[in-house]
């Protein structure tokens, strides 16, 4: 139901967005020594010489269609760019959330089954320290150290999954651990106060007077009950390292939808622009959906109408 607002206010926000920016499309595919003349003959070519609202309604209307339009500067149309840029985007994404959960779930679980021990106190430090490192600065500092002095693994370039699995593991380990650390500590620390709460509670006292061994009490019923609020984490994670995939793929390299974009802003190519922004709200609805979805799957008292 909330698919085509987002989409009419997210499209009329990119809109509005790329066009505040100082700089006239086709002066900037011209050149700095085209005539004035040539410029406004590629304005009418391009169609932005008519009012702004008659550009948004045609534009709208093409998307209504299936149609995202076409590239000033790529000269093709702007699904196709989107789609041959799209994979590399989604499996750093997907790498990078991987490594989060990974990271932060056990840490988190760990912490909160010694709480205030060493153990604990180290965890939630090193929990502070990573929410507090920029994910292009731990990218950085990952190339100086296994790239550069190390020399273990590439520090930028993408290799197609197809071609070499390998190569496409090799290249990604990198840019997914400088994007998923940081949203790694947020998830241990969220882990571990939904297991510490969970924990203290009545059925976990009963479970253990049960006589139930202490990784059935921890794993099935704590982590079980703890899950809806580390789903809810996650979920925000997910959208947040979309959009931090755009800065770390500058930063290694990767010819993904981060400099895409970039460049797209660069050269003030007005399509490509709304066409990304549009994919990437979609993409968070459909995250934000998934995540409702799976909340009634963990919660039976959870149930839509």
């Amino acid at each position: 139901m909330l698919l085509v607002p987002a989409w009419l206010i997210m499209g009329a926000a990119a809109f509005a967005l790329i066009r505040l920016i100082p700089g006239d499309p086709a002066a900037v595919l011209l050149g700095m020594e085209a005539t004035p003349q040539a410029v406004a003959e590629l304005r009418a070519r391009l169609g932005l010489d008519q009012p702004l609202p008659v550009q948004f309604v045609l534009w709208l209307t093409r998307v209504t269609q299936g149609e995202l339009g076409r590239s000033f500067f790529l000269g093709q149309p702007v699904l196709d760019a989107i789609l041959s840029r799209l994979p590399v985007t989604l499996s750093l994404t997907a790498a990078a959330l991987a490594c989060a959960v990974l990271i932060g779930v056990p840490i988190g679980i760990r912490a909160a089954t010694r709480p205030n021990s060493p153990s604990d106190l180290g965890a939630m430090a090193a929990a502070v320290v990573g929410l507090s490192v920029p994910d292009f600065a731990l990218g950085l500092g990952l190339i100086v150290l296994f790239g550069v002095s190390l020399q273990w693994l590439p520090v930028s370039g993408y290799v197609p999954l197809s071609r070499s699995p390998a190569g496409f593991v090799q290249h990604l380990i990198l840019p997914a651990l400088a994007l998923g650390m940081p949203q790694g500590a947020l998830i241990a620390r969220i882990t571990r106060s939904s297991m510490l709460e969970a924990l203290g509670a009545d059925y976990v006292r009963t479970a253990r007077a049960k006589g139930l061994a202490e990784p059935a009490v921890v794993g099935w019923h704590a982590l079980r009950n703890t899950l809806i609020h580390v789903l809810t984490v996650v979920g925000s994670v997910a959208v947040v390292l979309l959009g931090g995939a755009f800065v770390v793929e500058t930063v290694f390299n990767l010819p993904g939808l981060g400099n895409l974009v970039v460049m797209a802003v660069k050269r003030r190519d007005y399509p490509l622009v709304q066409g990304c922004l549009l994919l990437i709200s979609t993409v968070v609805i459909v995250v934000n959906l998934v995540v409702d979805v799976l909340y009634a799957y963990l919660d039976p008292q959870i149930r839509y109408g």
